[in-house]
């Protein structure tokens, strides 16, 4: 018990529930380990009887916590401001002053007795929406310092209805990429789509910088820096710097090699060679960097420089040092390891050419990614570019090695054993360790959000159910080993709608899997939607058939499927089973899984077809896809997301969960239904994609003409 209250008081279970009906007991091993990484001794009964001895008496000092967060009255004519209930509770008299943050400052007295008595007593200042820091002064002498997050009710909504595409940039090739989708494209995408078919967002994977390697990490849920965006996505001819490069004759032979790289993947099939594009992008990018910058150009440089400050120095310092001692910051030079040390800074200082050149990349693709959500909202598009947020970093970037005391040591994010994987999951991701959040007023955070923010309509965040809580994996355990250690929602929540807020940005919550009661109200109180997928949204606590249209959720991104699932064509004619059979990744008889997989879909098509969506009849891959989106416009939901392979019908997966080399994740270009790969040009112009945008413009209700609904039989696939 003892250990149990220790536990409760740092926030660390030490049980689960995966089930209403299931409580699982987490380990003492974990929990004590779980607590080492907080900075808590646990290894002995004497350590945790004196841990919580100090916890308590901490506790039972304090007068403020660390981080207090204030919400803005939504009343456009609310009644006189009241102090949050930290500082309310605070004891007559304490003297409260808040220095706003921008310059200012507020000065308030707690009432009651005989402050309130004397006439000191005063009302709750209206403070501005922001991240301040106020101190607190008691009558007998005790201080208390907090930040004092004041954030707006909700985040900004999307309109009351739009659509838009879902791509994973790498796999969308233009006849100008290198290679692999870059920053150009997603500019002409975002412009032909809110031209040509009224979208109004297009969402992208995460372009975080990767640990680079040989090879790179291909997966964008595993960056080095969530913070700056990755230069392998630079357009190199769009810098304009690149045509006054004088060395014209390798630029040329650059280009070449390019086009054949292109070429390797658009006509021969090969597999995105991320590496091979960074090389040739890296020569090209060394040879432009040496063109000085014009006056104006080198001002919004420096401007850059200075709005980045200290976090992309670090971050250029890193990614300089692991081009000398490698990536695994781990295995440098011990004095290297703190980015702090003397050694570092002598290190920064002999460095500086190669520390600019990366804080020139940065800047570089910052610029591209701006002209992208131009471009997205000179087209017309309501949000524009929606960003993805991983849910963690790889525990060997530039992101660990800077913040690696916000980061819990030997701990990884991972998911527990739930009915789909039965061994839990650890993505290797360090934690970020919630007190050393709080004490710091969520300043690394707060960087994140704004960073991202800067260029989007619209933030995606992956496993949006971390604000509230993290499955911690101690190193070396199973997943099945690890526990929850909660973080504070409040803050968390208000810092994110905050940013969101300043920036005039939609926020998304990738709500997916275990989700434990409470957490989509809360996120749907600050307006963070949620997201749905089809194949999901079933009457789970009653007939466990799908879930009418009338009955989805409202505050939410509707789709078919994501990044992790199949494209509804290979779900719709089972291909899925069959690739997940070759692989080896099945856990019952192949039969068996056809079987409950041709169920679920004639299901689906049945009710489709009862509904008036299925005008093409059951026996139409196409007229399928198109019946699913048709569903999907018919729910309340805000936002309707086309994966867009479903548009031209390729039937493999991005990425397939539970494998490494097995399968080629995150590095197929988009295909048609015979799986020869497609260029922009023949994405855009594809008579498949423009059939299904067809549904848009037109509504769900509208069928052809003369063409009677069938309902299709149980386990009935189109072909």
């Amino acid at each position: 018990m003892t250990l149990a209250r220790l536990a409760a008081l740092h926030g660390v279970a030490t049980s689960y529930a995966p089930s209403a009906d299931r409580t699982v007991p987490v380990p003492d091993a974990t929990v004590v380990a779980v607590l080492a990484a907080l900075g808590v001794d646990a290894a002995t009964p004497e350590a945790v009887s004196a841990s919580l001895d100090a916890a308590e008496l901490a506790v039972a000092a304090r007068l403020l916590p660390p981080t207090v967060v204030h919400w803005q009255d939504p009343d456009p004519d609310p009644p006189p401001p009241s102090p949050p209930p930290s500082l309310a509770a605070l004891p007559p008299g304490t003297r409260v002053r808040v220095e706003v943050e921008g310059g200012g400052a507020a000065d308030w007295t707690a009432a009651g007795g005989k402050a309130e008595e004397a006439g000191e007593a005063a009302p709750w200042p209206d403070l501005p929406l922001g991240v301040h820091r106020a101190t607190a002064r008691t009558p007998d002498g005790r201080t208390a310092r907090t930040t004092l997050v004041v954030a707006p009710d909700r985040t900004p909504q999307p309109p009351a209805r739009t659509h838009g595409f879902l791509v994973q940039l790498y796999s969308l090739l233009s006849a100008r990429s290198w290679g692999m989708g870059d920053l150009g494209d997603l500019a002409e995408v975002a412009g032909w789509a809110g031209r040509s078919v009224g979208a109004g967002f297009l969402q992208v994977n995460p372009l975080h910088a990767a640990v680079p390697g040989t090879p790179t990490d291909p997966s964008p849920y595993r960056p080095s820096s969530r913070r700056f965006p990755d230069p392998v996505h630079l357009r190199i001819e769009d810098i304009p710097e690149y045509a006054y490069v004088r060395e014209r004759k390798r630029l040329d032979e650059l280009l070449k090699a390019a086009d054949a790289l292109r070429r390797s993947v658009l006509d021969d099939g090969e597999l995105i060679d991320r590496d091979a594009v960074w090389a040739l992008k890296r020569e090209a990018l060394e040879a432009v960097h040496a063109v000085p910058l014009g006056p104006g150009r080198r001002a919004a440089y420096c401007d850059y420089l200075a709005h980045q400050g200290q976090a992309l120095e670090d971050h250029a310092t890193w990614c300089a040092l692991a081009e000398r001692y490698g990536p695994d910051w781990t295995r440098w030079p011990g004095a290297l390891r703190d980015p702090r040390s003397a050694a570092t800074a002598r290190a920064r200082r002999e460095l500086i050419d190669r520390i600019d050149f990366h804080t020139r990349l940065a800047w570089l693709t910052d610029t591209q990614l701006a002209a992208a959500q131009r471009a997205a909202r000179d087209a017309g598009m309501a949000v524009g570019l929606v960003h993805d947020l991983a849910v963690g970093v790889h525990p060997e970037g530039a992101d660990a090695w800077a913040q690696q005391r916000t980061f819990a040591r030997g701990m990884s994010v991972g998911a527990p054993p739930d009915a789909f994987n039965a061994r839990g999951q650890d993505w290797g991701l360090p934690p970020w360790r919630p007190d050393v959040l709080a004490a710091s007023g969520y300043a690394p955070y707060r960087g994140l959000l704004r960073d991202l923010l800067r260029h989007a309509g619209a933030l995606r965040i992956d496993h949006v159910m971390g604000l509230f809580r993290l499955w911690w994996v101690p190193r070396g355990e199973e997943p099945t080993a690890g526990t929850y250690v909660r973080y504070d929602a409040e803050a968390m929540l208000a810092v994110l709608v905050l940013e969101a807020h300043r920036a005039g940005a939609v926020v998304i919550g990738e709500d997916l899997g275990t989700v434990e009661p409470g957490v989509r109200e809360a996120l749907s109180r600050r307006g963070v939607l949620g997201t749905s997928v089809l194949w999901f949204e079933r009457d789970w606590e009653g007939t466990g058939r799908p879930l009418p249209p009338a009955a989805w959720r409202e505050a939410c991104v509707a789709t078919a499927t994501t990044h992790d699932l199949p494209s509804t064509a290979a779900r719709l004619t089972g291909e899925h089973v069959g690739l997940r059979h070759r692989l080896g990744l099945l856990t019952r008889p192949l039969a068996e899984e056809q079987a409950e997989d041709a169920a679920e879909v004639g299901e689906w098509l049945a009710y489709l077809a009862r509904l008036g969506l299925l005008p093409e009849g059951a026996r139409g891959e196409e007229g399928a896809v198109r019946a699913v989106y048709r569903f999907l416009l018919r729910t309340p939901a805000r936002m309707v997301g086309v994966w867009l392979p479903d548009a031209v019908g390729d039937r493999r997966p991005q990425n397939l969960p539970g494998t490494w080399d097995q399968y080629p994740n995150w590095r197929l270009p988009v295909a048609g239904p015979d799986g020869r790969p497609l260029a922009l040009e023949d994405v855009v112009s594809s008579p498949r994609l423009h059939g299904l945008m067809r549904v848009f413009a037109s509504g769900p209700d509208t069928a052809a003409a003369g063409v009677r609904t069938r309902t299709a039989p149980p386990g009935a696939r189109p072909t």
